[in-house]
């Protein structure tokens, strides 16, 4: 009888309290997205956000690069979009080499100049279309949007829109932790085991390797300080300048973020410190397997060794690789038992052997969670990583360029990749580097040891990223959250004048001290020499 009484009790408290909780209200907020970048591969990211936030019961305008409207977003999505899509690469390739591939050699310095020509190029275009104007020269801003939505992906101008419409920003980082941030959001990144987002480097590094890492993590905050600010506030003036609107330097609108949602997830970047203001969500564009289509769910089901998938993502195309590295490809994947998925571009290769289904797109998530396949041939993008670790299979990383050499490098470490230097590819290579991974279980094992890590949490990403974007809209931009990190000087936030200080002032004692001695010691001597005399 008294356990009865317990447990009725126990219930009633536990009703009790359900229905005492309130959970954390956001009625449906007008929220303006800015998504200008065209790349392809971010808007993974940005259409489950968007999709997410307007099933919550908020209102989005959003500035877009590529059209959503294929998602059936409803009569709570405005679409502002950018025609036609900028192609960067025209503008970048030929700045550095004759074919992207080549890319996979060059160093940090020249990753700078790529983004840089990347930023401008994307951010004039975007800010050169009617209905953008029409948005930076809206008569009565005040009280039109909630919050501000954009990707910090080197367009910071359009950041000028939260001091028109009164808003706090939200952006976003699909690069994962990038080493911008630091700046951004009012954080020194400790360079001894923080590697920079572009760099091949661990969080193990030699001596060498961490005085590289620091001059190109310096360098960059240098650059953008003195070089790109700079150019990108006289975008901000052209586009912006005539309004009746004070908007500040590029560099002070950047260091106005409320909230940073970061394309990461532990354990797929080494660990760092961080603030509450970034939030990482890696994993986001991650959704529940679909059906393939009818000839590439037979291929595979009939892939009685198992199947390879190779693709090098939405912006290198295999079909532009050398003629002598594709046929290396060719003649290695020919002779093995497996069958092979490859993202081409073009409709046919000549004397395509059998074993090998060429496509010029293809479902890359839903045909790595299908249970036949063995290993993915990946560029190391961090949302192809995520999706490779999330299905948990192994990968053969060739990266080409910025961040992929990060990834791979840390893919490699946790020990679920192995890692090829394109240039360097051969036969022989290639072929013991897939024979590694098919037939050595110390890879599967890991990915999937991996997998569980990046699977286990405690709330799913895309609750996450809504959460804080509405925990943003009602704390009013949460300026309790802010670094004061943000309010200090380069040379402050660095502690250079420290540095300065406590190197200068020893220098002046010693020098002082050393000058007081001078000055004894001869006046003894005088003193003697008058004696004698």
């Amino acid at each position: 009888m008294l356990a009865n009484r317990f447990t009725l009790l126990t219930v009633s408290s536990i009703l009790l309290l359900l229905c005492c909780y309130n959970p954390p209200q956001c009625d449906g907020a007008r929220i303006l997205a800015v998504y200008a970048f065209p790349g392809k591969s971010h808007y993974n990211m940005h259409s489950v956000l968007i999709k997410d936030l307007i099933q919550r019961g908020h209102q989005v305008t959003m500035v877009a690069a590529f059209t959503l409207k294929h998602l059936n977003l409803g009569q709570n999505y405005t679409e502002i979009l950018i025609e036609p899509v900028y192609d960067f690469w025209s503008d970048v390739i030929p700045s550095f080499a004759d074919n992207i591939f080549a890319f996979s050699n060059m160093g940090n310095l020249e990753y700078f100049k790529m983004m840089d020509i990347i930023a401008f190029g994307t951010t004039e275009h975007a800010l050169n279309q009617t209905k953008v104007q029409a948005l930076i020269n809206e008569p009565n801003p005040k009280g039109k949007y909630d919050l501000l939505l954009c990707e910090q992906f080197y367009q910071e101008p359009f950041l000028a829109l939260s001091r028109i419409y009164d808003v706090p920003v939200v952006t976003s980082g699909t690069l994962g932790f990038e080493t911008r941030m630091s700046q951004m959001m009012g954080l020194i990144m400790p360079w001894s085991f923080v590697p920079h987002t572009f760099s091949p480097y661990s969080d193990r590094m030699s001596f060498t390797e961490r005085l590289l890492n620091s001059f190109y993590s310096f360098t960059e905050d240098l650059i953008r300080e003195y070089d790109y600010f700079p150019r990108m506030d006289k975008l901000v003036q052209k586009y912006f300048g005539h309004l009746n609107v004070t908007i500040p330097s590029t560099s002070l609108l950047e260091r106005n973020i409320s909230m940073a949602l970061v394309n990461s997830y532990s354990p797929l970047s080494s660990p760092r410190p961080l603030l509450p203001g970034m939030v990482a969500v890696g994993g986001l564009h991650i959704h529940p397997p679909k059906k393939l289509p009818t000839d590439i769910q037979e291929f595979l089901d009939n892939a009685e060794e198992g199947a390879i998938f190779f693709s090098l993502g939405s912006n290198i195309k295999s079909s532009d690789m050398p003629y002598e590295k594709m046929r290396i490809f060719l003649d290695v994947f020919g002779a093995m038992k497996q069958r092979v998925i490859w993202k081409f571009e073009n409709d046919t290769i000549p004397d395509l052997p059998k074993n090998i289904l060429i496509r010029n797109w293809l479902p890359q998530s839903d045909i790595l969670a299908h249970p036949r396949l063995k290993v993915f041939i990946t560029h190391g993008g961090l949302f192809s990583t995520q999706e490779g670790v999330h299905y948990g299979v192994p990968m053969l990383g060739i990266p080409i360029y910025c961040d992929q050499h990060l990834n791979m490098r840390k893919a490699e470490m946790s020990g679920y990749a192995v890692k090829l230097h394109f240039p360097s590819i051969t036969r022989e290579t290639l072929k013991e580097a897939l024979d590694k991974l098919l037939y050595t279980p110390y890879y599967r094992e890991n990915v999937q040891r991996v997998s569980n890590i990046f699977r286990d949490r405690p709330m799913s990403a895309s609750g996450t990223a809504v959460y804080w974007i509405e925990y943003v809209i009602r704390h009013q931009g949460a300026p309790h959250i802010r670094s004061a990190g943000l309010d200090l000087n380069w040379f402050q936030f660095y502690l250079l004048d420290v540095i300065v200080f406590v190197t200068i002032v020893p220098i002046l004692l010693i020098a002082a001290v050393v000058f007081v001695v001078r000055r004894l010691i001869f006046s003894l001597w005088r003193s003697n020499k008058i004696k004698l005399n």
